[in-house]
């Protein structure tokens, strides 16, 4: 018996064990899945604001496109093209005269391109070129040595090189086929930088920190996150848009760390209750905190149908009076929609209540955008709506 007792205790303190295990198990798996959901709803600083003085610079440029298999600009109606043409050749020490260019395989073009932030001389980038006149296609393109300009006036690249066009058209007798934009082409490290743009972050005593998307809210809670990881109150914010954060002893002279440490820092960035239509697509975005007051809702669209067809008529057998005709016959069709009732918002319901309850109704997204104006004007919506 004594034999018998001690298995049984270690089968049941065996038991004990491994019920134990599984909920340290459990209480694991929970903790991990609340911390992977904290994570997830928070965001890193840096992706949701910018730093000063960490942003792209436009720059634009004048140019022609040679090499084009007679799809360039008509030189009798681009006067411009033309004249860019006459005086670039000029420069080359060439010197011809305005009826000796007939040629449609010049495109006079503007390039476009971004400036990154802290890009070094001697350095490259990508450039886009559009055509300008009424050219019909850029491939087989080369740009020619075009001056790319910032908004000060001054050059800041130089841009030339085989353009690579997405686009194409072909024509025929009676049918023109075009895919994507033929007049618009990219070059790869098209560009050259030849000059910097001045400005020294680490001789910096303190840094505005602006937010993509102002808000009070968030703001607040990037300044408290920032002097929560210094220990000290180095940040402020002053607007819904900007953060002021001073430089602290430890980092004088090196904010390039500073700011590296602060952009993983995450905070959770709360956003206004906001409705965004485009009525151009029909596309509707509602935001997670869109609310809803008490509010009843039926909609119906009267549809009437009416189908002509014509029909036969002639007198009976042996009839000694009549004559075979056609007639018309007019059939009148209502739908009343008398299957869609009414429903019934309650007070503050949430996004998915609300798409839930409009769904019901069979309503799809054109009057769903007149349906939510609606709201709005009946006072019932608690967000902002934005027409795009």
């Amino acid at each position: 018996m004594t034999a018998v007792k001690k298995r049984t205790n270690r089968a049941l303190m065996s038991a004990k064990d491994k019920t134990a295990q599984a909920v340290c198990a459990l209480l694991l798996a929970v903790g991990l899945l609340i911390s992977a959901t904290e994570v997830q709803a928070s965001s890193r600083i840096k992706d949701i604001v910018t730093f000063e003085g960490v942003r792209d610079n436009m720059l634009v440029g004048y140019g022609l496109v040679v090499g084009l298999n007679g799809t360039g600009d008509g030189l009798s109606n681009g006067h411009f093209t033309k004249q860019s043409l006459l005086s670039m050749l000029e420069r080359l020490g060439v010197k011809p005269t305005e009826e000796g260019l007939d040629s449609d395989n010049v495109a006079a073009v503007m390039v476009t391109a971004n400036l990154k932030p802290y890009a070094r001389q001697g350095s490259e980038m990508d450039v886009t070129v559009s055509a300008l006149g009424d050219a019909d296609s850029l491939m087989g393109g080369t740009l020619l040595v075009t001056p790319l300009i910032g908004a000060d006036g001054e050059v800041y690249a130089v841009a030339q090189g085989q353009l690579a066009v997405g686009g194409f058209t072909a024509q025929g007798n009676a049918e023109t086929v075009t895919k994507g934009v033929p007049t618009s082409g990219r070059i790869a490290n098209g560009a050259i930088i030849e000059r910097e743009l001045n400005f020294e972050m680490a001789e910096m005593d303190d840094v505005k920190i602006s937010l993509r998307n102002p808000d009070f809210t968030t703001a607040r809670r990037i300044s408290q996150a920032i002097n929560a990881f210094l220990g000290t109150s180095a940040s402020r914010p002053t607007d819904p848009g900007t953060v002021h954060l001073d430089i602290p002893d430890g980092y004088q002279g090196n904010v390039v760390n500073l700011l590296t440490d602060i952009e993983q820092l995450r905070v959770e960035p709360d956003q206004m209750a906001r409705v965004v239509i485009d009525e151009t697509t029909g596309t509707i975005v509602m935001g997670e905190n869109v609310r809803i007051s008490t509010v009843a809702i039926a909609q119906g669209n009267l549809t009437i149908r009416i189908t002509e067809n014509q029909q036969v008529s002639q007198p009976g057998p042996f009839a000694e009076v009549g004559t075979t005709t056609t007639v018309d016959r007019t059939t009148t069709e209502i739908d009343e929609n008398e299957d869609k009732k009414m429903t019934v918002l309650d007070d503050g319901v949430s996004l998915q209540e609300l798409v839930n309850g409009l769904n019901a109704l069979g309503i799809g997204p054109r009057d769903l955008i007149t349906i939510l104006q609606a709201i709005k004007s009946a006072g019932a919506l608690q967000a902002q709506i934005e027409v795009m």
